[in-house]
């Protein structure tokens, strides 16, 4: 693997450094360094910009609307966006359910719901995590009865609840996880539907994290009628779809480049001086405490690059989407966790209301304003898209043959 860019690469380089400062949109500077609360406004306006350059789904083929960019330059993509602090685009429809259909929906689906994805015209949300059926998410019970209506026509009848749906308040279409076959084995009975979710039935009900966010839901589908040509790839065979989407989502999840930012914005607070005059860089044990994370953020980048190289060979996300996806989520904890600490008593969430409401009265610097907010909301991060501790299994039996 050569880790050297060339002339063209150091080109794109600069022509995507350009594109940022020209056209990312102005009111949305300074929103992830500050650490605030991002609406489904903020997230379309970057996605329309990039939708009109055509630069909106670097990993998708180009046949179906993608960049055509090779491993180098998507590489190079992420990081010079997280470097500007640009928003990370919603997953759900560009890295989620949109190859799951170009994958293995039909023609006529993929005619029907790509364009959407790209333009942002439509915004998913995912219903897989149930009560009692997130990790173990083959236990899923929601539950799709096939019939054939008045029409002759053939639907799903869907009945059931999923819960930590992500921005779903917000969204135009679900992909489902549901059950179409509870006699055979749990995999085996799992079918893949697509949901309009302003169809009757389908309940949104808001959970508010610790931070005070509302950022997850609840879903109550009851009575929900879904025709079956909504249904993607094979009745029952929708764990092959649940499994392809998953080995993306993890992948995505590593966010090394995201994580670099953050270790610079750690040191940069770490070498402001503290209360006490002393920049808390001066702190051996605190500077030990950043150096093993670069440590193992470099090691994690150099996992990234290599499952870059086999995806542009023509090999998809295997079970190092699992390493990615522990080694990233514990690495981001960790962020959180360090400045927490830099912030030490000025960032207790009641100095600020967790960040929101009068912030003239809030007492402490600025950096320290959504630490613990932050801290609060990525405990889930190794928890949502297969917990770590699945993923440990899923590496055991793939790489070791445990």
């Amino acid at each position: 693997m050569d880790l050297s860019f060339s002339p063209e690469d150091l080109a794109f380089r600069d022509e995507v450094r350009a594109v940022i400062r020209d056209e990312y949109p102005t009111e949305l500077h300074g929103k992830i360094d500050e650490g605030e609360e991002l609406s489904k406004d903020d997230f379309l306006k970057w996605h329309k910009v990039l939708a009109a350059k055509g630069w909106i789904a670097p990993a998708w083929p180009k046949q179906y609307g993608g960049t055509g960019w090779n491993s180098v330059q998507r590489y190079i993509w992420s990081e010079e966006t997280a470097r500007a602090d640009a928003i990370r685009l919603m997953p759900f429809g560009l890295s989620m359910v949109g190859p799951v259909i170009y994958t293995f929906g039909t023609e006529e689906q993929k005619a029907r719901f790509l364009p959407g994805i790209l333009s942002g015209d439509v915004w998913w949300c995912q219903g897989y995590s149930e009560p009692g059926a997130g990790s173990d998410l083959a236990n899923l019970r929601t539950k799709a009865e096939r019939f054939t209506g008045e029409d002759g026509k053939e639907y799903y009848r869907v009945n059931g609840q999923k819960t930590w749906t992500t921005m779903a308040q917000h969204a135009d279409w679900g992909f489902f996880l549901v059950r179409t076959d509870p006699a055979s084995k749990p995999q085996e009975g799992i079918s893949f539907l697509l949901i309009d979710m302003n169809s009757p039935g389908v309940t949104v009900r808001p959970i508010i994290t610790l931070g005070g966010e509302h950022e997850v839901n609840e879903v109550w589908l009851e009575d929900v009628i879904v025709p079956v040509d909504q249904r993607i790839y094979d009745e029952n065979k929708g764990w092959t779809c649940a499994k392809f989407l998953l080995a993306h989502e993890r992948t995505g999840i590593a966010g090394v480049a995201a994580s670099k930012r953050g270790v610079e914005r750690i040191r940069a607070v770490a070498k402001s001086e503290q209360d006490g005059g002393q920049p808390l860089i001066a702190n051996p044990f605190f500077k030990r405490k950043i150096a093993e994370l670069e440590i193992d953020l470099a090691a994690l980048e150099f996992t990234e690059l290599r499952t870059l190289a086999g995806e542009a060979s023509g090999k998809g996300p295997g079970p190092e989407s699992s390493l990615l996806k522990i080694k990233g989520t514990e690495i981001q904890q960790r962020l959180t966790e360090l400045a927490l600490e830099a912030a030490g008593h000025y960032g207790a969430p009641y100095f600020r209301s967790f960040g929101e409401g009068d912030n003239e009265s809030a007492i402490g610097p600025d950096y320290s304003r959504r630490v613990a907010p932050t801290y609060f909301n990525m405990r889930k991060t190794s928890i949502y898209g297969g917990s770590n501790e699945i993923q440990r299994n899923i590496i055991a039996k793939m790489v070791l043959g445990l």
